[in-house]
């Protein structure tokens, strides 16, 4: 019988890569709002939405659809990543959860119909459900950031209370523009808002995946009691003491 043995080291390299994922998916949506607006002719950053970006009809729909399902595949990557070195730090595998249903639901987002066809009356359901997702997104981005700042020291506490607070005020502010867009009406600042607490969360989670990659190191982290118990099941198939006294018995020879 074959037996596949992963050792500590390989284990730990995974999940060095799944933490890395946070930093990816950081960077990635970054460069998303920074490079795909100018390719929308006539659209504005700070006056429009994001989702705008994306809606049904809209030029740039075919580039970010592709390079959102990227963004989520890495988010939730990310979030098996925490959970799985999260060790005994239930705040950590809390996020890990967390992280992973961003990432898993944000798969289901379905497209909102530009201003236009929405302030006609042409809205759909998947109108209602792109809400949905959006309010359903930012709960776990807000709670993640809240479990997140509990899982290290004073510095990074006080990082995330911040984040938290620019969450709350600039996400009052994109709310009061927000019934404007359906009837198309002139949002001043709305995309300015928004960008301003998805800046804040990018930052946050590329900040806090360099945290989880440095404590990584640290044998209280990054060595679950799975793996530190692995020795307690691994005899049930072949004992690890016969092996090393295998070893030991070759090299004499």
């Amino acid at each position: 019988m074959v037996i596949l043995y992963c050792s500590p080291k390989n284990k730990k390299m995974a999940r060095k890569f799944l933490l890395f994922c946070g930093i990816l998916a950081s960077l990635l949506y970054i460069a998303m709002n920074i490079f795909i607006p100018p390719l929308y002719e006539g659209y504005n950053w700070i006056t429009q939405t994001v989702s705008e970006l994306s809606a049904v009809d809209a030029p740039t729909r075919p580039l970010w659809f592709p390079l959102g399902i990227a963004y989520t595949l890495l988010i939730a990557a990310f979030g098996w990543g925490i959970f799985r070195s999260a060790g005994e730090k239930r705040s950590l595998r809390i996020v890990g959860i967390l992280m992973f249903l961003h990432g898993a639901l944000g798969l289901t987002w379905s497209p909102m119909h530009q201003r236009e066809i929405l302030a006609a009356g042409g809205g759909t359901f998947t109108d209602t459900w792109h809400l949905v997702m959006a309010t359903v997104t930012v709960l776990l981005m807000f709670f993640s950031i809240g479990l997140g700042a509990a899982a290290f020291g004073k510095g990074f506490r006080f990082y995330s209370i911040v984040t938290i607070l620019v969450f709350i005020v600039f996400g009052i502010l994109t709310f009061v523009e927000a019934p404007d867009v359906d009837k198309n009406l002139p949002t001043p600042y709305i995309g300015l808002w928004e960008r301003i607490n998805i800046s804040a969360f990018m930052v946050w989670l590329f900040v806090f995946s360099i945290k989880l990659l440095r404590t990584e190191k640290k044998p209280s982290l990054s060595i679950s009691n799975k793996d530190k118990d692995s020795d307690k099941y691994f005899p049930s198939i072949v004992s690890r003491s016969t092996v090393e006294s295998g070893e030991s018995y070759l090299t004499k020879k």
